[in-house]
């Protein structure tokens, strides 16, 4: 199994050049950095300020259009369908995994002794609310893009509430995702619905929206609102941020973190949570959470004077772009065998889609967000035309608890090393 300690743009699975531990390019001094001594709300004026209102969606746009990889995807999407390159996704997977001599997922939790893959009582409803966004990054599961259209519409929206509602006392969170979830019009109204239930809301943001025309209260608005902020930032070095993530994104990201902690986020006795997500710029694990967090700390604090709380480590799931990414390499078979070799047979038993409901933007019902992206929904009782089922089709997300949970061969996944979620390791 191979764990790599930094940010790394390696395509290595044994190893990386560098110093262990570090970024392989360490971030410049900053130029224009908001001085940590300023007032918040100066702090916050300056940090947005600084790109004068102007958007990154044109400059994704030109990107994707110059971009051969996203030229490829875009050509076999509209020659084959969608629902086509999902089964085709699938088959190569499984080639790759038959190519090593490796049994079904459910077969290995089971030989390994692993707890049966099985629904317990919903505590989290993740909501992905659309797929428009103003990035469009290389590793991105669901495929957002400027170019993406589907959005929740509020009937969704308040079937969402309802089922809240029905579930009070035992849910816990509403963790809400995209795309761009705050680009969605239905996002406030699901927020303040959440938190008016004393549900913790999840904002799963790429940072670079709280800078994006129309959204200068963003912050302020999640602050007052007691949103927890998971924040993207899969490295703390410029070069490999937008690597993966299209140009500027890094300086953009580094003035929403500034714009949040102006607020109070990450701040010691603030209340306001923000946590980091880190995933490889490579093909490798993700390292142990604990020890690449202190590094992302003292960067962060070092050269830019953020703050946060925590750091989610997460592995690259092997769907959607990053399979196109390793098929073009020539190294889906060498990444899948590294995922069934790290597996841990403790990470399965955490994995997120035992107490998670995943609800997609057109109110389709899910274990879990990547099951989502691949067309597996939770099928209705009796359901003989395989539309699956709807939040419309549920009185309460009890009725789920107890049910098979669909597995197929990407959930080896979530279950390599420490595991991966959406809240970070599992194990």
């Amino acid at each position: 199994m191979s764990h790599v300690l930094q940010c790394s743009s390696s395509v290595s699975l044994r190893h990386t050049k560098g110093i262990p531990g570090r970024c392989m390019s360490r971030p410049p001094r900053p130029r224009t950095i908001v001085n940590a001594t300023n007032s918040s709300s100066d702090m916050q004026t300056k940090a947005i300020a600084n790109v004068n209102g102007t958007s990154l969606i044109p400059e994704t746009l030109e990107e994707m259009a110059s971009d051969k990889d996203f030229q490829q995807t875009a050509e076999r999407l509209r020659r084959h369908g969608q629902a086509a390159i999902t089964r085709e996704e699938k088959q190569k997977r499984q080639r790759s995994l038959d190519q090593i001599g490796v049994p079904s997922f459910g077969s290995m939790v089971k030989d390994k002794g692993g707890i049966a893959m099985n629904r317990q009582e919903a505590a989290v409803l993740q909501l992905n609310i659309g797929l428009y966004c103003n990035q469009a990054c290389s590793h991105c599961h669901v495929e957002s893009s400027p170019n993406r259209t589907e959005m929740m519409d509020r009937s969704t929206a308040e079937q969402c509430v309802r089922l809240m509602r029905a579930k009070a006392g035992s849910l816990t969170t509403v963790d809400i995702t995209g795309g761009a979830p705050e680009m969605n019009s239905q996002f406030k109204f699901l927020v303040e619905s959440a938190r008016e239930q004393e549900l913790e809301v999840i904002d799963r943001c790429n940072l670079t929206v709280l800078l994006e025309p129309g959204q200068e209260n963003l912050a302020q608005y999640l602050a007052d609102w007691q949103v927890h902020v998971v924040a993207s930032m899969p490295c703390y070095s410029p070069t490999n941020v937008d690597q993966q993530r299209g140009h500027g994104v890094f300086d953009r990201s580094i003035k929403g973190l500034q714009a949040l902690n102006a607020v109070g986020y990450g701040q010691p006795g603030s209340g306001l949570q923000l946590d980091l997500v880190y995933n490889p710029n490579g093909i490798f694990l993700a390292p142990a959470q604990s020890k690449l967090e202190g590094l992302y700390k003292e960067e962060l604090q070092q050269h830019f004077g953020i703050v946060f709380n925590s750091l989610f480590c997460l592995n690259n799931m092997p769907i959607k772009r990053y399979v196109d990414y390793l098929q073009r390499r020539n190294k889906l078979e060498e990444y899948m065998q590294m995922l069934v070799e790290g597996f841990n047979v403790a990470a399965a038993d955490g994995v997120m889609c035992r107490n998670t409901v995943n609800v997609g933007w057109d109110g389709r019902v899910f274990d879990c967000d990547f099951n989502q992206q691949l067309d597996m929904g939770i099928r209705k009782r009796g359901d003989g035309d395989g539309k699956g089922m709807t939040v419309f089709d549920l009185e309460s997300l009890d009725e789920l608890t107890g049910r098979s949970i669909a597995i197929d061969n990407h959930c080896f996944g979530c279950t390599a090393g420490s595991g991966s979620s959406c809240q970070g390791a599992v194990a």
